[in-house]
């Protein structure tokens, strides 16, 4: 079914950026309350966001927009999406995070203290790679990284920032980061091929950023030692997660085969009692309650904005600015980049632009897999940088609870991560082509006015 452009269908979008944008401004900067963007209940900003599409397009019975609401949320992509969610929560919540300080702890001990900055940056990449979330990972390392700059003299700042870098890394990369998955499961391509198209682009920056981490730290004056009890047998199940990920087995399978390693591993090693487990389980599941939801609820705004025109009337907008399949590209990473902005979250950024990101693969005849590298990578470029974002408030949180007095503007000289991996991205939209055996059942970009939304 051919839909007409209409701009007026995109309010709702405009509805919830505009009160989550504002109200997160007004906490933050004007109230003056600590992480002021995440005390908004984000789902009932997306709740009053669908309410405003359902008075729109009166031509449709309020029946009928509930059908279209249902085929939205009833997607298989958006259902295995969910599923997801959950058991990757479920995952979390068995294995725990107790392995991060093991392996910061382990490296730090056999790697002299003058390269413990870079320490903490590979430690992070490896970390957030694992457990598949950047906040956890900052969360976790950031004390460790406020008292190895308090230890050896680096500063905190270099510290902070590379512990941020390396978050960002994995949250780009793991196969059970929610922003993957939500990459992934929204353009219809395997997490392995989503991981293959990201390594090679997250790679480079990743080891340029420790060569300059090790030059910056060079002109510090280091000393001391730093040691700590570590226990490297509980990240047996985080490695066996990567490991399947990669050679490509069904992610359902691999979080099985890490729950059930990660149950044994925990109750062998007295991490938790048997009785714990399923209220552990229980917690992983929960912690992902308000991503499942923005999900749903996103799932169904779209779907009534597509059906009133909004969807045509924004890929026709991007078509007349970004012109030929490169300008797709970044016109993409520019979209999703301005929704994360507005929301201070790369997975509900994602989210909202996954449905527009997939009308303009089909446009401009960009793979599956290169767009949600696209969504993701420059989805975490700007989270990785943005001073009201939670990886910058939760680390700034986290040192200052130790006595290091440190702010968002000393530490984002030192986010060299997130800015080498947007020069990385661009070298590899307009230098670098893309090599892909999905390419050549694309169909040639279409002209705008033969860009339609398909019911």
């Amino acid at each position: 079914m051919e839909n007409k452009s209409n701009p007026k269908a995109l309010i709702p979008i405009g509805v919830f950026l505009v009160l989550y944008l504002g109200l997160g401004i007004i906490f933050e900067y004007v109230l003056k309350i600590p992480m002021g963007f995440y005390n908004i209940p984000i789902v009932v900003v997306f709740l009053i966001a669908l309410c405003v599409a359902c008075f729109q397009n009166k031509e449709l019975s309020f029946d009928k927009k509930l059908e279209l609401m249902g085929k939205g949320v009833g997607d298989k992509n958006i259902i295995t999406m969910i599923l997801i969610f959950l058991v990757a929560g479920m995952f979390v919540g068995v294995v725990g995070r107790s392995s991060a300080s093991s392996v910061a702890y382990f490296m730090l001990s056999i790697i002299p203290v003058q390269f413990a900055a870079a320490v903490l940056f590979v430690v992070s990449c490896f970390v957030s790679i694992a457990m598949g979330t950047s906040v956890g990972t900052i969360t976790l390392v950031t004390p460790i990284a406020v008292a190895v700059a308090q230890t050896s003299g680096l500063g905190v700042a270099l510290c902070v920032g590379s512990v941020m870098g390396g978050a960002m890394f994995g949250d780009n990369l793991s196969f059970i980061s929610d922003t993957t998955i939500a990459a992934c499961n929204g353009q219809g391509c395997q997490m392995k091929d989503k991981f293959k198209e990201n390594f090679f682009i997250a790679l480079p920056a990743a080891i340029i950023t420790v060569v300059l981490i090790l030059i910056i730290s060079s002109r510090y004056d280091v000393s001391g030692t730093i040691k700590n009890e570590y226990n490297l047998v509980q990240i047996l199940p985080y490695i066996l997660v990567l490991v399947c990920g990669i050679i490509g087995m069904n992610v359902f399978i691999v979080l099985i085969l890490g729950i059930v390693s990660g149950a044994v591993i925990m109750l062998a090693t007295g991490a938790f009692k048997a009785v714990d487990l399923l209220s552990n389980m229980g917690a992983g599941v929960s912690g992902m309650f308000e991503t499942t939801m923005v999900a749903i609820l996103v799932s169904a705004i779209c779907a009534l904005i597509a059906e009133h025109g909004g969807f045509v009337a924004l890929l026709n907008g991007i078509q007349k600015v970004f012109k030929g399949k490169k300008g797709g590209q970044l016109g993409m990473g520019l979209l999703v980049g301005a929704m994360d902005i507005a929301t201070a979250n790369n997975t509900v950024a994602i989210v909202m632009a996954n449905p527009i990101a997939k009308q303009m693969s089909e446009t401009y005849g960009i793979s599956n897999r290169k767009a949600a590298s696209i969504l993701d990578t420059f989805s975490c470029v700007f989270q990785g940088i943005i001073p009201y974002g939670a990886q910058m408030l939760v680390a700034i949180s986290a040192a200052q609870s130790l006595g290091a007095g440190v702010s968002a503007f000393d530490i984002m000289p030192f986010l060299l991560y997130p800015y080498l991996l947007l020069v990385s991205s661009l070298l590899f939209i307009f230098v670098i082509p893309e090599k892909s055996k999905e390419e050549s059942a694309i169909p040639d970009p279409v002209d705008d006015n033969d860009a339609v939304i398909k019911d």
